[in-house]
């Protein structure tokens, strides 16, 4: 794929708090259905069109229930309403089996989800099994982001759409850049193999680990993508100071937006784009 410049929305995602951080890396990571709407609302102040959230258990451990999803999607909508887009995971975190990862997605039928594809495309999943989990998710207009961690990822997700085990859908990749890196850090270069492998057919946006969380952020935005951006892979500001808060993530990339051209998208034109609107 050869990138090219464009004005269209910038999608800015925050990733608020991940499977593994606790208020011992941060007191501002939320781990609760209120501190979730609360970073949700200073969040879209600062430009966020979506929320990635994961829930936990009451000791901070990662989970995947239904109902601990509805009762946070619930205080987030009281907060915000429909100004953000709230997606939910169906992170694996070494805790759960593909089974119980779909069977959630099935049960809550939210309005955005992320899914991982080498979680899924696994021997114990029959690619049958995959692909009427991924026509569920069109036929109920599940908004799916599809993460990807390599070039690899990318050839897989490829072959599965072109031998028909993946439908045609209004997909939204995520690529994420270092996760195989030693130290796990991330810098720009990474999106390189991404977008050389990437046939174009489906809008992208990055995440990224530590330090350079905001140049690979830029870096992708000024190539065409979209951005996810907060504590989950990374605690710190541009200039190297801890952020206060997931909002100070996400203005800062609504201020290199600004600068870029690009124009902030809205959770309605996000539903718009990937067939909810």
């Amino acid at each position: 794929m050869t990138p090219t410049i464009t004005s269209e929305p910038l999608i800015v995602t925050v990733a608020p708090n991940g499977a593994y951080k606790t208020h011992e890396q941060h007191p501002a990571v939320p781990l609760t259905a209120q501190a979730l709407a609360e970073t949700a609302k200073a969040c879209l102040e600062a430009g966020a069109a979506m929320l990635h959230m994961h829930v936990r258990r009451p000791d901070g451990r990662h989970l995947l229930d239904a109902q601990a999803y509805r009762e946070a999607t619930e205080a987030v909508r009281k907060a915000v309403g429909s100004q953000l887009v709230v997606q939910i995971t169906t992170e694996a975190a070494q805790v759960y089996a593909p089974a119980a990862q779909m069977a959630v997605v099935r049960e809550v039928v939210p309005e955005a989800v992320s899914v991982g594809l080498r979680e899924l495309h696994v021997p114990q999943v029959s690619e049958a099994e995959l692909g009427g989990f991924f026509r569920w998710l069109v036929e109920q207009r599940v908004m799916a982001q599809v993460i990807l961690y390599d070039e690899a990822d990318v050839r897989d997700w490829q072959d599965l759409r072109r031998r028909g085990v993946i439908p045609e859908g209004p997909w939204f990749l995520l690529f994420v850049l270092g996760r195989y890196r030693a130290g796990q850090t991330s810098s720009p270069a990474d999106l390189l193999p991404f977008l050389h492998a990437h046939d174009g057919a489906h809008p992208w946006a990055m995440c990224a680990f530590g330090a350079q969380e905001h140049a690979c952020a830029l870096a992708a935005a000024a190539l065409g993508g979209h951005v996810r951006v907060g504590f989950e892979n990374n605690l710190l500001l541009r200039d190297g100071r801890v952020a206060p808060d997931n909002a100070a993530l996400v203005a800062q990339v609504a201020q290199g937006a600004q600068v870029l051209g690009r124009p902030l998208a809205t959770a309605d034109q996000v539903r718009a784009r990937f067939g909810r609107g």
